[in-house]
């Protein structure tokens, strides 16, 4: 997926990146379903932008195989004008995207998914920053719970969330790493079958990185997050695993120069043999036995998808 990659990563390493010009390319290489939405507020602009991609059985044509959301997080791809060109914190779009290109040129030469794939993110060249330790973050022009209502389909029946995840003392590995399975707010265990193709895809021993009660909450509560990664998992009742791409040391999300292309490459093309499996029937992101289980053991556990302000 290298040639993908590259591709939009010459669209977005600009000041005039945008939704639309995604879109283009995207048609050009066989994607027709991309909705692009420019959403303002006080402190900015950004474009969110979807990429359906119907399958063979998905429901978009009337079957019954499942659909998978793959969304990439960040608060924007540029800091301009206090930084100049694409920033790490980019690289959750960069992915998602290139996985779309591929996805959508695969279906144009016959080789359509089982399901349906629907991928979101968004495109903001000028987000602004903000004080995080050990490393500064990017901020976003748009609150996460607008970003979740625009990126979360109800459609999605299992979601992967792609994230730079490099300013942090946690993960000290360069390429990217997964999480445990989250669901209505209870940490599960790793999916084997998840692990098995990290490993199918990188050659290596799979990488999961740790998460805490509070990665898993709403932003805004006032406790600590890894970061936006997990985000995704406070506004959908499907199983959510972050796709974090790694470094070895702390790189702060608005670090310039600091994007790895080919791990960028590796972790879109995890999400993309995800989407084959997991479409076919045969990647399940938890055991759902055992989710009926612990839920009749300790009942639910979806008040930590909410603000906190509510009492239980």
């Amino acid at each position: 997926m290298l040639k993908q990659i590259i591709d939009i990563y010459e669209i977005l390493d600009a000041p005039s990146a945008s939704g639309a010009r995604v879109q283009a390319y995207l048609k050009e290489t066989g994607t027709a379903e991309c909705e692009v939405n420019h959403v303002t507020s006080d402190k900015g602009a950004t474009d969110f932008i979807k990429i359906t991609l119907p399958g063979r059985n998905g429901r978009i044509n009337g079957g019954d195989a499942p659909t998978l959301g793959i969304i990439g997080r960040l608060g924007g791809i540029g800091a301009r004008p206090e930084r100049v060109g694409f920033v790490s914190d980019g690289d959750g779009a960069l992915a998602v995207l290139a996985a779309a290109a591929k996805l959508g040129r695969m279906a144009s030469l016959g080789d359509q998914l089982e399901g349906d794939v629907i991928l979101s993110t968004h495109i903001c060249p000028n987000a602004p920053t903000r004080p995080h330790k050990p490393v500064p973050f990017m901020d976003s022009p748009i609150p996460m719970e607008l970003k979740n209502q625009w990126e979360v389909a109800k459609e999605m029946d299992a979601i992967l969330s792609v994230d730079t995840t490099k300013g942090n003392k946690i993960l000290n590995h360069r390429g990217f790493a997964i999480s445990p399975t989250v669901k209505e707010g209870y940490l599960l265990k790793t999916s084997d079958d998840l692990l098995e193709l990290m490993a199918q895809v990188t050659g290596q021993h799979p990488k999961v990185f740790a998460l805490s009660q509070q990665d898993i909450t709403p932003y805004g509560n006032g406790l600590y997050h890894i970061n936006s990664i997990m985000q995704p998992c406070t506004a959908t009742t499907a199983p959510v695993v972050g796709v974090a791409i790694t470094t070895e040391v702390p790189v702060a999300g608005c670090a310039t120069g600091a994007t790895h292309l080919t791990d960028v490459e590796a972790a879109a093309r995890f999400t993309l043999e995800v989407a084959k499996s997991f479409t076919e029937g045969n990647c399940a992101f938890f055991d759902t036995a055992e989710y009926a289980e612990i839920v009749k053991l300790y009942g639910p556990m979806d008040h930590f998808q909410r603000d906190g302000k509510v009492v239980v």
